[in-house]
């Protein structure tokens, strides 16, 4: 338990004694402190530093030599480099101080448990002054009286202490106070200065490491002495006009000393100055004139001076002045050009001359006016013509010739020598060779070869090349042994057209042009392409040249890019100088989108993307179909046309009945009371063509009333029926031979007219006059064409002759031929009628009349009878109209017997004014 509570004082006590300060008359001291105190070191050199306990520490904590660590900035410093000299005192050794940091603290470690800080100190490693060196001093004039000394020299190596200099100086039997330097370590100013004295100075650097001194500077301070500028400087023209006469003051008193001058000059605006040789100015002055000068030119002066003998400083120079020299008369003639428009009439030449203005140092004061002479060489005895101008350029109208032009620049002093242009006829002479140009810096370089003769000099023309403006031309004239020059003012990005002409003695030769860029770019833009003309697998594409603005540079291909939506790009190359293009091997009917793409030494640019499309169908394919659809066309119509041609009278008369006249119709002209009137003369008179169609011949017994069977009647009651029905719809007699109904043309009150009213609308008018033989000639009715219906007049002309017993009157005879078949009645029309045309051909002009026995003369009575045998009749007749028309035929002039005739009907007699249908 004792152990225990002494040790915990022992550990509180040494803490007291570590870490509590010492106070002077303090109750508590330290335990241990270290030597040197705060040393400061050299840089790279050997350092030992001791730790000492106190011996009161050792008696009552138990702490010795041995328990001492050493830290630097909280380091520990490795052991080996410890050293134990006794109880008391540890040592450490540092072999290089340039590792050494601050601050080194010695520590202990209580009863091996507790580190505990028992010392430290500051450690300051540096190195000693060097010695100063270039000690110079200058004595600058302030004023006329007041001249001070700045000291300067090099301070050496940065020390990394507190290091102080001192300026020192001194006569040798008086030593003045020292100089120190305020902010710096390089220089001090004196400010007490005597002159004809040698004065010896010096520089003194010290620091805590050591000290050190330059060598001593002995001089005069005379001979250092830096004077003012000239003041008031002035110049003025002298009498001469290369002459300019320059005055001063000087700030320094001869009796200080004397001194000598520089003076230097430019022309304003220039950057480099032009000395007066120093002997010239070498003696003291206060004016000088400077000599050669050019005429009507601004020059700016400057001055400064220093010690007549050389030693000391040069003064700064003055402030520059300036001034004019007098005009002088021009010292060349203007340089002459031109340019000879002959595009109005070769004979006769628009000349533009043109001149460039004199430099200042040429034109030696201001141009008032330029003297054109020309002369006719072609002519000698041509004169003079003169001109006076004032701006630089003039334009003459001047016939085809040789001409020689002569130039004077005149100034308010005199003239220049002139300047001659000879303007020959032609430019037969021999141009440049291999003309060329070359980018350099900011300048175009252009090189020619000169021909084989001599020339006298050249003129190089060049332009802004320019599609919205006229090219407006510089030029140059250079002497002959001169083969290339620099062309200034090229800006970039654009095209110049250069051309350079030789001219020789006896005159000149034709120009060589190139075209040339001081510096290239892409182009500004791309080409617009537009397609020309689209077809199936093609399409020809056109655009325009890019403008000489958006060139930038020589094009030296375009390039062209097209694909369809889906497809890759197809890359085509086309030649600068191309503007249509055709594109081949293209899908028809399919959209293709293309761009094109211009190229220059410095990049590329694409124009704006543009679509068509191919046409579906190639050339002519379209029209191959067409024109062979066309030409069937065409043809089928034709055949139609050939065809309706040969079928005129069909289609008519399906699509056109005829409609005859009424008023030139035959039956016009009939009446039952007098039958018309026929002269026929000739068998073509008598039965022309077309006179007779579907004619039908009946022999019927007239008095054989009851051969008919009801049977056989029945017919008539269907005509009967069909009359009141066609009455409706047919305005005519009837519509064909057959199948026209009948028509009530009398009167359709009394059923037993039947007979006479279906008679009486048979279509049959012409009354043919005929004799069989030695017979009595007998009235026969031939078919009418006519479908017109009876005139009223006519029909009642019936009644009124006939009246009730009209009927009764138109008795009508026929003789039914024995041989024919009457129960068959469905024979064929034209069978029928074939029979009668088996007849011989002869030169019988009518059909054969046959002869009815006795009973051909009997009249027919009114009743059913005959009734019966007219419907029968008229039914024949439409059922004949349906066949072949049958025309009649002549028979030989021995008929045949009635036993031999074919069975055929045919009306035989009829009374006076009556008729009979056919």
């Amino acid at each position: 338990m004792f152990s225990r509570w002494n040790w915990v004082a022992c550990g509180f006590y040494l803490l007291l004694n570590i870490c509590s300060p010492d106070v002077s008359g303090g109750l508590v001291q330290s335990c241990g402190h270290i030597i040197p105190e705060s040393p400061v070191l050299a840089l790279g050199s050997n350092f030992t530093a001791l730790c000492i306990l106190n011996e009161s520490c050792l008696d009552f904590g138990n702490i010795y030599a041995n328990q001492i660590i050493w830290k630097i900035k909280n380091k520990v410093v490795p052991k080996e480099q410890y050293r134990e000299i006794n109880r008391t005192v540890s040592s450490v050794t540092f072999n290089d101080t340039s590792s050494l940091a601050t601050p080194l603290t010695c520590n202990i470690l209580a009863d091996g448990q507790i580190e505990q800080n028992i010392y430290g100190i500051t450690v300051t490693v540096g190195l000693a002054p060097e010695k100063p060196k270039n000690l110079s001093c200058i004595v600058h004039q302030i004023s006329m009286f007041t001249y001070v000394m700045n000291c300067t020299w090099n301070p050496g190596r940065h020390t990394f202490l507190d290091t102080e200099f001192r300026l020192r100086y001194s006569w040798p039997e008086e030593v003045f106070p020292d100089c120190i330097p305020k902010g710096v370590n390089n220089s001090c100013t004196i400010t007490d200065i005597q002159f004809f004295v040698n004065t010896e100075i010096w520089v003194e650097a010290a620091n805590a490491l050591g000290k050190a001194e330059s060598d001593p500077l002995v001089v005069d301070p005379v001979d250092i002495v830096k004077p003012l500028s000239p003041q008031n400087v002035s110049v003025s023209s002298g009498i001469l006009p290369t002459v300019l006469k320059l005055s001063w003051e000087n700030c320094i008193q001869d009796a200080v000393m004397t001194l000598k001058f520089n003076i230097r000059y430019r022309i304003t605006g220039d950057t480099s100055w032009i000395e007066v040789p120093p002997e010239d100015t070498a003696s003291p002055r206060t004016s000088f004139s400077v000599q050669g000068l050019r005429p009507y030119t601004e020059y700016a002066f400057s001055i400064r001076c220093m010690k007549e003998d050389g030693v000391g400083y040069w003064s700064d120079w003055s402030e520059a002045k300036t001034g004019i020299t007098t005009e002088d008369q021009p010292s060349k003639g203007p340089p002459i050009w031109r340019i000879i428009d002959a595009s109005h009439s070769p004979a006769c030449w628009t000349v533009h001359l043109m001149w460039k203005a004199l430099k200042p140092f040429e034109a030696n004061g201001v141009i008032l006016q330029y003297e054109v002479t020309v002369r006719d060489k072609s002519s000698l005895s041509s004169p003079l013509k003169k001109y006076n101008v004032t701006s630089t350029n003039h334009t003459l109208q001047l016939p085809n010739g040789t001409y020689e032009v002569t130039l004077i620049a005149r100034n308010s002093v005199g003239a220049s020598p002139p300047s001659v242009l000879l303007i020959p006829a032609s430019n037969s002479k021999a141009p440049v060779k291999n003309l060329r140009t070359l980018p350099k810096h900011d300048k175009l370089w252009v090189g020619w070869t000169a021909p084989n003769s001599y020339v006298l000099k050249y003129v190089i023309e060049w332009c802004l090349v320019s599609s919205s403006s006229d090219c407006i031309i510089e030029w140059q004239i250079v002497l002959g042994d001169v083969q290339g020059i620099d062309l200034k003012g090229i800006k970039p990005f654009k095209c110049y057209l250069i051309t350079v002409y030789p001219l020789y003695a006896d005159g000149q030769g034709s120009g060589q042009s190139v075209k040339a860029y001081l510096k290239q770019d892409r182009p500004s833009k791309g080409p617009t392409v537009q397609t020309k003309k689209v077809g199936k697998a093609e399409a020809v594409l056109t655009w325009n040249h890019l403008t000489v603005e958006e060139q930038n540079g020589f094009i030296r291909n375009y390039t062209i890019l097209y694909k369809t939506i889906d497809g890759n790009e197809t890359v085509v190359t086309v030649d600068p100088s191309k503007t249509e293009y055709t594109l081949s091997s293209l899908t028809s009917d399919t959209l293709y989108t293309v761009r094109m793409m211009a190229s220059t030494d410095n990049g590329s640019r694409t124009g704006p993307d543009f679509t068509f499309t191919t046409q579906k169908f190639g050339k002519g394919e379209i029209e191959a179909i067409v024109v062979p659809v066309c030409l069937a066309f065409l043809l089928i119509v034709l055949l139609g046309v050939l065809f309706c041609f040969n079928k005129r009278d069909l289609i008519k008369k399906h699509i056109w009945p005829i409609v005859p006249d009424p008023s030139k119709s035959n039956i016009a002209q009939w009446s039952p009371q007098v039958p018309a009137k026929h002269n026929f003369n000739s068998k073509d008179q008598m039965y022309p063509e077309g006179s007779f169609t579907d004619v039908s011949v009946v022999e019927i017994e007239a008095d054989d009333k009851k051969s008919f069977s009801e049977q056989d009647l029945k017919p008539f009651d269907l005509l009967k029926k069909e009359k009141s029905t066609s009455e409706g719809h047919s305005s005519g007699i009837g519509g064909s031979s057959c199948m026209s109904s009948p028509r009530q043309s009398v009167s359709d009150s009394d059923e037993g007219e039947t007979t006479q009213n279906t008679s009486s609308t048979v279509q049959y008018s012409t009354v043919v006059l005929n004799g069989y033989r030695d017979q009595t000639p007998v009235q026969v009715f031939s078919r009418s064409e006519s479908t017109q219906p009876l005139l009223d007049s006519e029909e009642r002309s019936e009644e009124h002759a006939g009246g009730a017993d009209s009927t009764a009157q138109r008795q009508q005879y026929f003789r039914q031929n024995g041989g024919q078949d009457e129960n068959n009645t469905d024979r064929p029309c034209f069978e029928r009628a074939k029979q009668i045309t088996q007849a011989n051909e002869g030169d019988l002009v009518g059909f054969v009349q046959l002869q009815v026995s006795g009973q051909s003369s009997q009249p027919l009575g009114l009743g059913m009878e005959n009734n019966t045998q007219e419907a029968t009749l008229s039914n024949a007749f439409q059922t004949c109209t349906e066949g072949q028309t049958v025309r009649p035929e002549t028979v030989e002039e021995n008929p045949l017997s009635v036993a031999d005739m074919p069975k055929s009907y045919l009306p035989q007699t009829v009374r006076q004014g009556g008729y009979m249908p056919q």
